[in-house]
């Protein structure tokens, strides 16, 4: 197990956690995270990172996406596509990785190629945030545009929009992909799939900074403030709250293993910190280990190196359920909200790429490959020098 964790100084931390055996007399396992790696790939502060069971992938303000392999423990390259600072990072098993930025685009990236399969002018804003639905079928997305947008991924187009009254900054599928939420400022709305309209709204002390499932109807938030709390998304109450860090808590990611399971905090601070969910949400978590970066944290993972889930890789290519889809249509028409199915979208030299199916992508030759790379850091260091120019001229 691996915590990964990003900062402003430009670095990806990277710290290998072991559980130690236990002491008679000891009521709870210890675990011990240990420096493994810093990569030092960005040349501005980092601002998203997603896992899969190879790659540590990291976006950053300086508009690129940098590949990291974890079981090499080497840099794998870099990926330029966006003009603008990557806000969202998001695998799907170990095929598919889609990534927002600020130029308003969302990417189809091929995880094993490392090809733009597909690229979506998203947003007429940002792309602030975006999550992908566990069957792989839908996404979500929020921009500046004020705008909450599903997306059928199968055709790679879009399926729906909902105006909402203020920008979003997050949006989440619960695990099961029965609920969701979107986050503004301070206010977390909680949209059932299968009336497609608010079934509640959840108020956090502060301003929302980061919130994962713990369970399909238990919500974990985070602020502009040291306190993390437990929110039940059926009844909308708080469930219990405890004191995570000495400063904003930035980042957080939930997991489980055998025996455990475990939620991760990253904060201002430069703590990571690992906690052990008790059965009984309405109780705190108990600490599992701590460790001090000594650098201003902006985002987290955990990589866990397990085997490639072969069952997910080889489901059969599908289009989203008709009658979800209906049914999802219907019932936003009828709870009022401004919706409206958009237009096929042109698909110049792109094919489809579901992301629960193979793409029909002829493969390209090693040489093709290595002079698309080439092309890229070309263009890479093309950025760096019109910067470097621009600040010299200043």
């Amino acid at each position: 197990m691996e915590l990964v964790a990003g900062c402003y100084e430009q670095v990806l931390f990277g710290f290998a956690v072991h559980p130690e055996s236990k002491a008679s007399g000891d009521h709870e396992q210890k675990w011990t995270p240990v420096a493994d790696f810093t990569h030092h790939a960005h040349t501005a502060s980092l601002s998203a990172v997603a896992v899969n069971s190879r790659f540590v992938v990291t976006g950053s303000k300086d508009e690129t996406i940098h590949i990291y392999d974890m079981k090499k423990k080497i840099d794998h390259g870099s990926l330029v596509h966006h003009n603008g600072t990557i806000t969202c990072l998001k695998f799907h098993g170990n095929r598919h990785l889609i990534s927002g930025a600020e130029d308003g685009v969302i990417c189809v990236w091929d995880a094993k190629k490392w090809e733009c399969l597909k690229s979506i002018k998203a947003h007429r804003g940002h792309v602030t945030f975006l999550s992908i639905h566990p069957s792989g079928k839908l996404a979500l997305s929020v921009g500046t545009d004020k705008t909450l947008r599903t997306w059928n991924l199968v055709e790679g187009r879009s399926a729906f929009i909902k105006n909402i009254k203020q920008n979003a900054h997050i949006v989440e599928w619960s695990p099961k992909g029965e609920k969701y939420v979107v986050v503004i400022l301070n206010n977390i709305d909680v949209y059932r799939l299968d009336t497609a309209s608010v079934s509640g709204i959840i108020t956090n002390e502060k301003r929302v900074s980061s919130v994962t499932f713990v369970s399909e109807s238990v919500l974990a938030v985070a602020g502009d403030e040291e306190i993390v709390r437990f929110f039940d998304t059926d009844s909308l109450t708080c469930l219990c709250e405890f004191k995570a860090h000495e400063n904003r808590v930035k980042d957080m990611f939930s997991f489980e293993i055998p025996e455990h399971h475990v939620i991760v905090t990253a904060s201002s601070d430069g703590f990571i910190k690992m906690w052990k969910l008790k059965q009984d949400k309405k109780v705190p978590p108990s600490l599992l280990c701590e460790v001090n970066t000594k650098a201003r944290l902006t985002c987290l993972g955990v990589w866990l190196d397990r085997v490639t889930d072969t069952k997910e890789s080889q489901l059969p290519a599908a289009e989203p359920s008709v009658s979800e889809e209906e049914q999802s249509k219907g019932n936003k028409k009828e709870s009022g909200d401004t919706v409206q199915e958009e237009e096929r979208q042109s698909k110049p030299n792109t094919k489809k790429c579901g992301l629960t199916g193979v793409s029909n992508k002829p493969t390209k030759g090693s040489s093709q490959v290595l002079t698309k790379k080439r092309k890229m850091v070309e263009k890479l260091e093309k950025k760096k020098r019109k910067k470097e120019k621009i600040r010299m001229m200043q």
